[in-house]
């Protein structure tokens, strides 16, 4: 992996346009070659990161949920994750045809989603997609939680909510205008199979230190700071609470207890 990425360096300069195609975990092993040999030299190498979040059957040490965190701190980095395989294919698209510079595309292990395929908003740079309009609460996700955002917007509207549904697309650079129309909503709940600390979550709340935009409540969810042990997609999504039905009882609980207060 080290060489790999030092090799795509080689590529870039020489006019190529490289793909390297490398699962999260394996990726960490080339922190120093990318920050170097990459990202020093601003030079446009698109990094297709396979096995992002849980990977189920692959164990403990196979877990990729912590790219998000170890990239989205590098200078001239761009990080993007699709919501579906339609939007995956814009994604390369974009990476390799429309953008310069270094770029990551993350996606999960097995086959990507197909829902949501009616939104299909052309990719902008820093540009998130609003697939549904909403009041009071704010859901906002990143890529492979599409689909149980989307479940969550369901439950939450079938208990007499009306939730925004968002997709944020670029982790890095968060989209500004997206967080300035945080400041419209009562309850902000961002959603991302990455560990929470230096995640899609705490770019989303940095960009808005910077901006100076104050938003009244916003909770991260995500993994927490732990390594996650070895089972199936489900059973872990279910055991840390990142399943539908966890996070639904959560964003339940905290509107509750805010409302007391």
């Amino acid at each position: 992996e080290e060489h790999a990425v030092t090799f795509s360096g080689g590529l870039a300069i020489n006019g190529c346009i490289p793909v390297f195609a490398v699962y999260s975990t394996f990726l960490q092993r080339s922190y120093d070659q990318i920050v170097h040999d990459i990202c020093l030299q601003n030079l446009h190498v698109v990094f297709a990161i396979d096995r992002a979040g849980i990977v189920g059957s692959d164990g403990e040490t196979h877990q990729g949920i912590y790219d998000l965190s170890f990239l989205s701190h590098i200078p001239n980095m761009t990080i993007m994750a699709p919501k579906n395989r339609h939007e995956f294919a814009d994604m390369l698209e974009y990476a390799v045809m429309k953008h310069r510079g270094p770029i990551a595309v993350r996606y999960p292990r097995g086959a990507v989603y197909t829902g949501l395929s009616e939104n299909n908003k052309p990719i902008e740079l820093a540009k998130s997609e609003t697939i549904k309009e909403g009041r009071d609460i704010a859901i906002v996700f990143v890529g492979a939680m599409a689909q149980t955002a989307e479940n969550v917007c369901k439950r939450l509207e079938d208990k007499g909510y009306g939730p925004a549904l968002i997709n944020g697309r670029f982790i890095k650079p968060v989209d500004e205008d997206m967080v300035r129309s945080f400041a419209g909503y009562k309850h902000i709940f961002t959603i991302e199979d990455n560990i929470i600390c230096g995640g899609f979550g705490s770019m989303v709340l940095e960009k808005a230190a910077e901006l100076g935009v104050c938003l009244r409540s916003v909770h991260n969810i995500g993994f927490d700071d732990c390594f996650v042990e070895q089972g199936s997609r489900e059973q872990l999504f279910e055991k840390y609470g990142l399943d539908a039905e966890s996070i639904e009882k959560r964003i339940l609980k905290i509107i509750k207890n805010e409302k007391k207060n």
